[in-house]
């Protein structure tokens, strides 16, 4: 069997910007929330989802916050996405499916933690994550833990990760330490950029290995001096960006792999919320509903 794990707010913020808006009888905009409910539908009905997680971001900010002031937060986003989190996480669990709503956490750590837990197990044959972060490419294993781009319907194994960042999966972390990530407000290593990096990271795999001295590297690449001194200069720096991008493996997730299996929509929470927001159209589309005691 599989584990599909599904970053649920990536969904969210896809939907909102792909599908038209959408006003509730009580005057709410619910159309992300269309839109992830037909997406997560439509993975339900693919032969091999059985067994599905969602992990949301019930808030953005997150303990990396308290680490670095510039991490990313809410601000800038629109309202109208973020009014739509609590109803998203509403709908995901009318589903069916276990949900993950994260506040102290991230919920690409509770994707995260979940795959580490069962990356191992011999009763499953591949753990994958429906997403296109890049911090979660850290957690591919080989063909039996991948990301998957479900838009674009490209899958990333470890092969495909070292051919798309020049690193291996373990040293993405690092990676972006250096290069810098925009999305989470890590501002990166100057002079060092993509290339540099992957081509330091291959050989050494990880920033402590890195020589302060460029003529120590065993790797040559342009402008390497400059890169050295400004490593050398920012190495805490360079530690604290490693530390924001390192998914943590702790989440507090209680559920078995059993309670991760899909049994169907939950019948009446699903037509009160399509009641409640205007999805009248969406009403007949699960596909299987859940036997309920």
């Amino acid at each position: 069997m599989k584990i599909h794990l599904v970053d649920g707010t990536y969904e969210l913020f896809r939907a909102y910007y792909g599908v038209p808006s959408l006003i509730s009888p009580d005057g709410r905009e619910a159309g992300a929330v269309r839109g992830l409910v037909q997406t997560l539908l439509m993975l339900l009905r693919e032969e091999d989802v059985t067994h599905v997680g969602c992990a949301f971001d019930h808030v953005v900010e997150s303990f990396r916050n308290q680490m670095f002031d510039g991490y990313k937060t809410a601000a800038g986003m629109p309202a109208e996405i973020l009014g739509q989190f609590g109803l998203a996480e509403r709908a995901a669990a009318a589903l069916g499916l276990v949900v993950w709503p994260m506040t102290e956490f991230e919920a690409d750590d509770a994707i995260a933690t979940a795959a580490a837990r069962w990356q191992d197990d011999p009763r499953i044959e591949q753990v994958v994550i429906c997403s296109v972060d890049k911090d979660l490419c850290q957690m591919v294993r080989g063909v039996r833990v991948v990301e998957l781009d479900r838009r674009r319907k490209l899958l990333l194994d470890e092969d495909a990760v070292r051919e798309k960042f020049g690193v291996a999966p373990r040293s993405i972390p690092d990676y972006l330490a250096l290069v810098g990530d925009a999305a989470d407000g890590i501002p990166g290593i100057p002079r060092w950029g993509a290339r540099t990096s992957a081509q330091l990271l291959a050989h050494y795999g990880q920033i402590e290995d890195i020589p302060d001295d460029s003529a120590e590297w065993a790797v040559s690449v342009r402008g390497a001096r400059g890169a050295a001194a400004s490593l050398a200069q920012r190495r805490v720096e360079a530690a604290l960006y490693k530390d924001l991008a390192t998914l943590r493996l702790d989440v507090p997730i209680r559920e078995s792999l059993a309670d991760l299996e899909w049994r169907g929509v939950h019948r009446s929470d699903y037509l009160d919320l399509c009641d409640e927001l205007g999805f009248a159209s969406l009403k007949g589309l699960p596909h299987r509903w859940a036997e309920e005691s």
